[in-house]
């Protein structure tokens, strides 16, 4: 999901339904690459460091500026995050949120496939 400048809604409700019907009853873990301003960047990173549902953030080199972790019981709650509660972080220009579908190795431990 990318924030939106226009009216038209970031997810279509085909997308929308089909990971409710997918994530809608277990965890969802979701990356979220933030772009922020430059002189926001320390700002930014103890904002989002605040939210319980963010598990791990990094700043870093390339085309984005900070990576989140977030994790949630449902794909509701992420759209919320990300549609409602992250825009309220003053710095951010901008966000791609993509949905992890497995996890093969997480917190050091490895993962049964």
């Amino acid at each position: 999901m990318e924030r939106s400048t226009d009216s038209k809604a970031p997810v279509s409700r085909t997308v929308e339904t089909a990971f409710t019907k997918v994530w809608g009853d277990e965890n969802v873990t979701a990356l979220i690459a933030l772009k922020v301003e430059t002189s926001e960047a320390d700002t930014v990173a103890a904002e989002v460091s605040r939210f319980t549902e963010v598990e791990d953030v990094f700043l870093v080199t390339g085309d984005t500026d900070i990576f989140l972790k977030v994790r949630f019981p449902h794909y509701d709650e992420l759209k919320e995050f990300v549609l409602r509660r992250l825009p309220g972080v003053k710095g951010i220009r901008e966000t791609k949120t993509l949905l992890v579908v497995t996890a093969y190795k997480e917190a050091g431990e490895a993962r049964r496939t």
